[in-house]
């Protein structure tokens, strides 16, 4: 492995890792969860729980990544419930709707953290995650949740290329976030809209597709695809269209401007009351 700047925060990394005798990882299963993980069993000496937490807004099939990555590690893992929608609000789909899914997850987990006798809670934030509107952040900060990938300055691109070099199945895997993200902030969600955008992905997945979103607004999908597969998801449109038709959408439209992680967040920036002191976006970004 050459000695780059990633390397360097590799070492920072082990560093940070190396203080600690125990630690529960809350895993997603996803880049920046495997590879903390990775980092942290040799670090830590394999003292180490990872903890999935299944819901409406995390797809079985995420589920089932989580749990061969965790086999593949030789990590134990724990899988809890954490159900998002039945938390009060959480469903009418506020600006700051992250805020309260991390934390009733971190809430849960670290009971769990203290209950076994584990010395600390991390979480797979990378540095590219303070770039975006993050209200859960507040919520990691208040349980003292760690965030080692941030702490050492970590982005995304430089985690893909370090598990790489780790052999990590997960070095390519494209980024996920929950399956709330694809509403409109006030659109209230239920676990059926929720379960439409999860059949209609899983089916555009399987024709091949690797970076895209399905923005669901009430029943008009928004499909948004990397530039790279525009052409190829113009091409096969018709079966785009009977995919989604099937899942449940009326209306059915491709981005032009094509797949942007966090792309919901745009109206909160371009809204004039986001430059406001007090505003949601400013509360937030300035924790």
């Amino acid at each position: 492995m050459k000695h780059t700047k990633e390397m360097n925060k590799l070492d920072d990394l082990r560093s940070m890792l190396n203080q600690y005798h125990s630690a529960v990882i809350a895993f997603s299963g996803g880049v920046d969860s495997t590879f903390l993980a990775r980092v942290a069993k040799e670090s830590i000496n394999g003292n180490l729980l990872l903890v999935t937490a299944t819901s409406s807004t995390y797809p079985f099939y995420e589920l089932d990544d989580a749990k061969k990555i965790a086999a593949l590690l030789k990590i134990k893992h724990k899988i809890i419930v954490s159900e998002e929608i039945e938390i009060p609000g959480f469903s009418n789909n506020p600006p700051d709707r992250c805020y309260y899914c991390k934390s009733e997850l971190f809430r849960k987990i670290k009971y769990i953290a203290e209950q076994e006798n584990y010395d600390v809670v991390f979480d797979g934030s990378n540095a590219d995650d303070l770039n975006d509107f993050r209200p859960g952040r507040k919520a990691l900060k208040e349980k003292g949740i760690l965030s080692p990938l941030v702490e050492v300055g970590l982005n995304k691109e430089e985690i893909r290329e370090l598990s790489r070099e780790f052999n990590l199945p997960t070095a390519d895997k494209p980024a996920y976030a929950c399956l709330a993200s694809r509403f409109p902030y006030g659109e209230k969600i239920t676990k059926e809209k929720l379960d439409r955008v999860a059949l209609a992905e899983k089916e555009i997945r399987s024709l091949g597709f690797k970076t895209f979103r399905v923005r669901s607004h009430e029943n008009l999908a928004r499909l948004e695809f990397d530039h790279n597969e525009m052409d190829e998801a113009w091409i096969v449109r018709n079966k785009l269209i009977s995919v989604c038709e099937e899942a449940g959408f009326v209306f059915i439209t491709m981005d032009l401007k094509g797949f942007k992680s966090g792309s919901m967040n745009i109206i909160l920036k371009d809204q004039n009351s986001a430059n406001k002191p007090g505003s949601v976006y400013q509360r937030y970004n300035q924790e």
